[in-house]
């Protein structure tokens, strides 16, 4: 069974037909690089954790074949200090092979930033590994998940605070902080702030930056460009995530911020970029006054069959739609 599934994911994804790669590859060919996010975009490797954990060596040499031009990493194992199984210089020597850099990476923080605990995550780990891989940004990708209907001013106060601190740290080594919204971050507290306000307004430019993932701001019923025109030069990172259109309602309010997350999460539904409700060409103009760096395509659940079909097709979108 192991067997037959491994070459299904060979034939079907990993091994990708030359009728599929060679006519983009050929249009490709002399392409000039610029120093624009879009023509540069990279991508969460998330977006295809199934297969890259299958095999990551020949998943991310297909990336690079599509076009990517770097990765933003998650899942890294701090216990024996590997990445899919491939130890970090490995990894290294892979995206260096490849001509993939990375930038940015997700880091499990959901101890760190939990008010309620006093036993951390190897941060320091963290940085030497960032470091290791030449990457500018260390990013937690979520808040505490244990109890998050139940969320304070002051848990994102305190995750404001640990943030600063790891990026006091992080900041001898030449790197930032970063952290990546979801929609929770948008639900009105009394006073009528949101966790994702707290968080900038409590956390140091100079040491934390933010990552926004559009799809999720969208799905809680507000505009990426109100957030660019609030906090100019704080989101140096974008998600580029698409939102089927039969599921454009949003999950933040009366009706939503009580629920259960797993009943939250059948009102959700992704789809390719450019395939679904959110308009991106609007959203890009806004690239300079969000001070953006990098972007990155991601789908946290790909619905095609062929999974580098889906993230071609994302990569397609954004290199000829949003560049300017």
């Amino acid at each position: 069974m192991y067997n037959s599934r491994r070459t299904f994911l060979k034939q079907a994804g990993l091994g990708l037909s030359a009728a599929f790669l060679s006519p983009y590859l050929s249009s490709c060919k002399g392409s000039a690089l610029t120093d624009d996010p879009f023509s540069n975009v990279g991508i969460q490797l998330y977006s295809i954790r199934d297969l890259i954990n299958e095999d990551p060596i020949s998943t991310l040499s297909t990336v690079s074949k599509i076009g990517y031009k770097h990765v933003e990493t998650f899942g890294f194992d701090s216990a024996d200090g590997t990445y899919w199984k491939l130890p970090v210089p490995e990894l290294k020597k892979v995206l260096d092979d490849n001509n993939l850099k990375t930038h940015c990476g997700h880091y499990d923080m959901s101890k760190y930033l939990n008010r309620k605990l006093t036993e951390y995550e190897n941060i320091e780990k963290y940085i030497e590994t960032a470091h290791q891989l030449g990457q500018s940004y260390i990013v937690a990708p979520v808040t505490p998940m244990d109890d998050l209907n139940n969320l304070k001013p002051e848990d994102y106060q305190y995750a404001a605070e640990q943030l600063n601190r790891f990026g006091e740290m992080a900041k001898k080594a030449g790197i930032k902080v970063g952290y990546h919204n979801h929609f929770w971050e948008f639900r009105h507290f009394a006073n009528g702030t949101k966790g994702l306000d707290i968080l900038i307004a409590f956390t140091e430019p100079e040491l934390v930056d933010f990552e926004l993932d559009l799809f999720w701001i969208e799905k809680a019923g507000l505009s990426p460009q109100s957030y660019f025109e609030k906090y100019p030069g704080r989101f140096p990172m974008w998600h580029i995530k698409d939102m089927d259109r039969q599921y454009t309602k949003p999950v933040v309010g009366e009706e939503y911020d009580d629920a259960d997350f797993l009943d939250i999460m059948k009102e959700v539904r992704y789809t390719e970029v450019g395939a679904g409700a959110i308009d991106f060409i609007r959203i890009a103009d806004y690239a300079d006054k969000s001070g953006l760096k990098y972007a990155f395509v991601e789908q946290d659940d790909i619905y095609l069959r062929n999974k580098f079909e889906s993230i071609k097709k994302s990569y397609d979108y954004v290199t000829k739609r949003l560049v300017k």
